[in-house]
């Protein structure tokens, strides 16, 4: 079953149910919504001749019509590859060039940097599409194509979004999750996370081209509302005013969103009125940060634990286990990632992947109608973490005996900095294409807004002179600004073992040696 059925089910049985919004403003009711991505998808096969299967990819910050443009890829069969707006221009080349994506639809100030860089793709302006698109509809804003092309049908294992995730193995990894990999995600929800409903708004304040848009489905399916802030991100002020005036909010926030909620809550006066549920996940949350988030703010968070591999969709920690403090051992649930979705299977295993009794610590692995169906254009990436049907997580913990999972460790060193992933191998290799620059390790070093710093120890070229300026420079040229160093430390070698590996815990012990000394 193509997922888009659920965008025109929602339209056919409440089609005066209020939509999209742009902060407080209504941009479409449901009829509306549907209308708009009917007209935008046959716009996409009149005018860029896309068929089932093509890739469309998205270069953009959160707008209502972001919606719209996954809707219409997914009426006609298409597959959308949605693209965190923060990344570089050539890091979005990359993707759009792995993807083999026929168009890109961006912002218009993008639009002649990033053709350049896309030479096998058409980049035209996700705006000016869309207002092209509108222009098949009547002044009641409905659309009576003829023919009547209707929602292309797709199966169960059809790809039907393209997710790019780093790895510490050098390029991004295209994800390839299927119609029925989002149908499991989706249900799931509804049972193990939240009875989301048609009064409810989800708001989308982390980016759409992640684990914020996915959760659309929820909300599609509810005939709900989708609120877009004004300012297109996240705004603790802006938040506190859109659940006063929608009432009943939902959204998706990384850890770090919701110490800055709280410590605005704190500072302005401000309590949990409007909100209903917040699901956070994408990165440590501390003990001490939610018992402080649910004193301020109430009974509204449940927990997940995902991964693009298996989106949203591994572990839940429910309101009931976060609100709780009187059963015994309730400081170890809260502290832990929750017990198995319904979906989902999930163990703790050795090396071999065997299973390790309650307590002990090993690999988290996890299978079950949500894991992807591969790495595109990467069997042998897809190989080593599928295996037997079981994806491996690369991520470390232990289950108590009734379930509940603790992550102990990443070991792919990943940084998480503002509940985004950040992957050291990829920093390294843009500061390594710098001439001055030999050797150079990342690691990542705790903040306690964000999560995580880029931390960098440079070894320079013989004879060469580049500093802190000149390297920040060739970083902002190359990769994402939030990706970049936050501090560099020169080294005349970097600590190694008998392999030649790099310690990198030899490297966090010299940066907290430093951070020590500027401190003391």
């Amino acid at each position: 079953m193509n997922i888009a059925i659920w965008l025109q089910r929602a339209a056919i049985l409440h089609p005066e149910a209020p939509a999209l919004f742009r902060g407080t403003q209504q941009i479409a009711n449901y009829a509306q919504f549907w209308a708009r991505s009917q007209a935008l998808s046959d716009l996409f096969i009149d005018s860029y001749g896309i068929k089932p299967g093509d890739r469309i990819a998205l270069f953009h910050k959160n707008t209502p019509d972001y919606l719209t443009v996954l809707y219409a890829a997914w009426i006609c069969g298409a597959v959308p590859v949605p693209i965190n707006g923060k990344l570089h221009p050539r890091e979005t080349a990359y993707i759009v060039d792995n993807s083999q994506a026929l168009i890109v639809l961006t912002s218009q100030s993008d639009c002649a940097n990033l053709q350049d860089l896309c030479a096998n793709s058409k980049v035209v302006a996700l705006d000016q599409t869309v207002e092209e698109a509108l222009k098949r509809l009547d002044d009641t804003g409905q659309y009576q194509q003829e023919p009547n092309r209707g929602i292309v049908h797709r199966g169960y294992d059809d790809m039907a979004w393209l997710f790019y995730t780093s790895g510490t193995t050098g390029n991004p990894k295209g994800v390839m999750m299927s119609h029925g990999n989002l149908h499991a995600m989706a249900f799931s929800y509804f049972v193990d996370v939240d009875n989301h409903r048609q009064e409810d708004s989800m708001i989308y304040a982390a980016p759409i081209s992640h684990g914020a848009g996915i959760y659309n489905f929820i909300a599609v399916m509810r005939a709900g509302r989708h609120i877009v802030p004004e300012s297109g991100g996240f705004d603790c002020a802006e938040i506190f005013a859109l659940a006063k005036e929608h009432r009943n909010l939902c959204f998706f926030a990384a850890p770090t969103m919701i110490k800055r909620l709280i410590a605005h809550a704190k500072d302005c006066g401000e309590n949990g009125d409007g909100f209903k549920t917040i699901v956070y996940g994408g990165g440590p949350m501390y003990l001490s940060d939610i018992v402080e988030a649910v004193d301020c703010l109430g009974d509204v968070f449940a927990q997940i634990y995902g991964q693009g591999e298996c989106p949203m969709a591994i572990t839940v920690l429910q309101r009931e286990d976060i609100q709780e403090r009187k059963r015994p051992g309730w400081e170890d649930r809260l502290a832990s990632v929750g017990f198995a979705q319904s979906c989902v299977e999930v163990k703790v295993a050795d090396s071999k992947g065997n299973s390790l009794p309650a307590g002990e610590i090993g690999e988290i692995m996890v299978r079950g109608s949500p894991v992807m169906l591969g790495y595109w254009r990467n069997q042998e990436a897809t190989d080593k973490t599928i295996v037997d049907d079981w994806l491996i997580t690369g991520d470390i913990g232990c289950m108590d005996e009734q379930g509940y999972l603790t992550l102990k460790d990443r070991s792919k060193d990943v940084i998480i900095s503002g509940g985004t992933n950040i992957y050291p191998r990829e920093v390294e290799e843009v500061l390594l294409c710098h001439e001055g620059v030999a050797e150079v390790a990342v690691i990542g070093r705790n903040n306690p807004e964000w999560g995580e710093d880029v931390v960098a120890f440079v070894v320079l070229s013989e004879n060469a002179k580049a500093d802190i300026e000149e390297l920040d420079r060739h970083c902002l040229d190359n990769i994402a600004r939030f990706k970049r160093p936050k501090l560099y430390h020169f080294l005349d070698s970097l600590p190694k073992n008998n392999y030649g590996k790099v310690l990198k815990t030899e490297l966090r012990k010299i940066d907290k040696a430093h951070e020590e000394n500027a401190s003391g």
